[in-house]
């Protein structure tokens, strides 16, 4: 009982100190994006979807599993403006200590530009990049709960300014697979800088505390998820007063409470499950939405993502789309590998001579 109210007390004083973290008013806000086509697929967030694809248990570490044990997960992603995109994860279980475990990075490739002073004169080229790179650990308690940790090294490289970070998330989750429930809370980016752009200003982490929860129909092939994000801030708006009145929109920055604000929270997704080699997710952003829309023009799927899996004994090739201004998007692909299986596979082909 001891251990558990140190534990409280200590979630307590984080939750105090990063609250005042929001919008985009943290460093290395690059973290915040999917690194995986599954994850991008259901909302961009989802910390309660327990599956085979090791690349959610990047943002959740309680999603780490003893089945992925040797599996790789690489993803590879192209954005606007030739921005590149890559992540590599790979998991293993420590039978002997019954843990699991998972090393990975996501890296950020922004090509190269030119450099120049305040008058634009050109100093010469830079290549901006942005990587995380990080190492979790999970446990099972009981029968239905599993708890993990991961220890991150965040790394922004732009030229003469340069930062550097450690972070921390702390992950729990719940399962009944008698009733399809999943559910799980995390708490995600505490930590600080250690390398500050400017020498000496300390900036805010992205700091986040997600709650999410998954039901998979027994009776459908159906399964839904709601996902809750920034749960130590209420009100997330981001409320720019000359754009909103150059676009007719209302301010809603500040009011006490607001289903607005509420739902800015909220990210809904769904999957299809096709027998067991297909999967269909569909996800809901409002705060993308609400963020990228444009007053004076259509805004189609703005704040939609879709995707699909194809999963092999071997092999799950993933797909994820997500949605931003005037129907523009930005693609996904993924490749999970169970290593151990090609391994075994290759061993049985020497022994017969092939």
């Amino acid at each position: 009982m001891k251990y558990c109210n140190l534990i409280i007390v200590f979630l307590l004083k984080v939750v105090v100190t990063f609250s005042q973290t929001t919008g985009g008013n943290s460093a290395f806000s690059f973290s915040n994006l999917s690194n995986t086509p599954q994850l991008t697929a259901l909302g961009g967030i989802n910390i309660s979807n327990r599956t085979g694809d090791i690349g959610l248990a990047f943002n959740n570490p309680a999603l780490l599993t003893e089945a992925m044990h040797t599996q790789g997960n690489l993803v590879f992603t192209t954005m606007y403006g030739g921005i590149r995109n890559y992540h590599l994860q790979f998991a293993y279980r420590a039978e002997k200590i019954k843990t699991n475990f998972a090393a990975g990075v996501n890296y950020f490739n922004y090509g190269s530009t030119d450099a120049t002073d305040a008058s634009g004169n050109i100093l010469g080229a830079i290549s901006p990049v942005d990587y995380v790179a990080q190492l979790s650990a999970s446990r099972i308690y009981l029968s239905k709960w599993s708890y993990g940790a991961t220890l991150k090294f965040i790394r922004s490289n732009y030229g003469a300014w340069r930062a550097a970070a450690i972070a921390m998330d702390i992950g729990v989750t719940w399962y009944d697979s008698s009733v399809g429930v999943q559910s799980s809370l995390v708490i995600k980016n505490m930590g600080a800088q250690v390398q500050h752009y400017t020498g000496s200003e300390n900036e805010d982490l992205p700091f986040d505390i997600q709650l999410g929860i998954s039901k998979r129909l027994k009776n459908a092939p159906l399964q839904f998820s709601f996902t809750a994000n920034r749960l130590h801030r209420f009100d997330i708006t981001y409320d720019d007063t000359a754009f909103n009145s150059e676009n007719g929109f209302n301010s809603t920055s500040g009011k006490a409470f607001s289903f607005d604000n509420i739902f800015r929270h909220i990210i809904l997704a769904a999957q299809i499950y096709v027998g067991d080699k297909v999967e269909l997710s569909a996800g809901y952003s409002y705060l993308r939405r609400k963020e990228l829309n444009i007053g004076s023009s259509g805004n189609g799927l703005n704040g939609f993502s879709a995707g699909v899996g194809v999963l092999f004994p071997k092999l799950q090739i993933r797909y994820g789309r997500t949605y931003y201004q005037s129907n523009r998007s930005y693609h996904q692909f993924g490749l999970n590998l169970k290593l151990r299986d090609y391994i075994k596979a290759g061993k049985v082909k020497s022994s017969i001579g092939y």
